[in-house]
């Protein structure tokens, strides 16, 4: 299919989202009509309720031209999230940038798994310390704090731009004054004790990232999906750390990929520390692991 431009693009609302949608229908887009709403509406300065009242609305060329280029993008196989330039997490909008994992759905499993401890440990203790391992944006550190006042987080990256982005993000919501960022290698630059520890890690298997999807493989960080070998790489860095930093009562809470429940489980009772909560996402699939370094069983 040839490439859009802008010469024979409409320039009416109605008409640049039915073409949109056309255009990536048509070259196997798997939400065409999702795709083209988003990037119409968004660089367009229009609303969803605007396309369906006013379908006439006449849409300047600055703004066509806009649309064509992100099109383009699109076609060429680039996530629409990356064009846009955010996306929506647990219904924070955060910004994206080369160096950080595009926050997906799947994590906000990870997310309420920690907020309902957050919740209990605030109310019993007046705040809650959260430590979070590979923060990326921000978003779950963010998701968290977002919610409860009463806690203050710190975000821990390897990547300057991740925690520049990361930085962003917590100024744009609001929440600078309870999030601090620092750079280091899992835990090498880490202090103190926290009373709950997230991470989302890298867990693809290095041979195994040639088979993901070409929107992940070639738009997401490497370092934020390759997990090793075995993709359990940074689960045994973490659970051979997180002793030293967990407070009496401690929590700590891993994302992990659909087929890892026991691996995972098993390098973290190797450790020390006794699995008590297992989540899986809308799709059924093992998605959260929770840990805590007393004595206690599966609940």
């Amino acid at each position: 299919m040839n490439s859009p431009s802008a010469a024979n693009l409409p320039t009416t609302l109605g008409q640049l989202h039915r073409e949109a949608k056309l255009r990536l229908a048509q070259a196997g887009v798997e939400t065409p009509s999702l795709d083209a709403r988003l990037l119409v509406e968004h660089f367009s300065g229009t609303t969803r309720t605007q396309a369906i009242s006013e379908p006439e609305r006449p849409v300047d060329a600055s703004a066509v031209a806009t649309i064509v280029d992100a099109l383009a993008r699109r076609l060429a196989g680039e996530p629409v999230h990356r064009i846009l330039g955010f996306r929506e997490f647990y219904g924070l909008r955060l910004s994206l940038s080369p160096g950080t994992l595009e926050p997906r759905p799947d994590t906000e499993t990870l997310v309420e798994a920690a907020l309902a401890r957050v919740k209990s440990v605030t109310a019993r203790k007046g705040g809650c310390r959260i430590l979070d391992l590979g923060t990326g944006t921000g978003a779950i550190a963010l998701a968290l704090l977002s919610e409860v006042a009463g806690a203050v987080a710190t975000g821990v990256d390897v990547s300057e731009d991740a925690l520049a982005t990361a930085a962003r993000n917590a100024g744009e919501l609001g929440l600078s004054g309870r999030f601090t960022l620092l750079k280091s290698d899992w835990f090498s630059r880490v202090s103190g004790q926290y009373d709950v520890i997230v991470s989302n890690p890298p867990y693809i298997g290095t041979n195994d990232i040639a088979t993901l999807q070409a929107e992940v493989r070639e738009y997401d960080p490497l370092r934020a999906l390759d997990g090793g070998e075995d993709g359990l790489l940074a689960y045994r860095l973490i659970a051979e750390g997180a002793k030293a930093f967990l407070a009496p009562d401690g929590y700590i809470a891993v994302e992990i990929g659909a087929t890892q429940r026991a691996d995972v489980t098993g390098i973290f009772i190797e450790a020390g520390l006794a699995l008590v909560e297992a989540r899986r996402d809308l799709g059924g699939n093992d998605r959260v692991l929770a840990f805590n370094a007393a004595s206690g069983a599966q609940r």
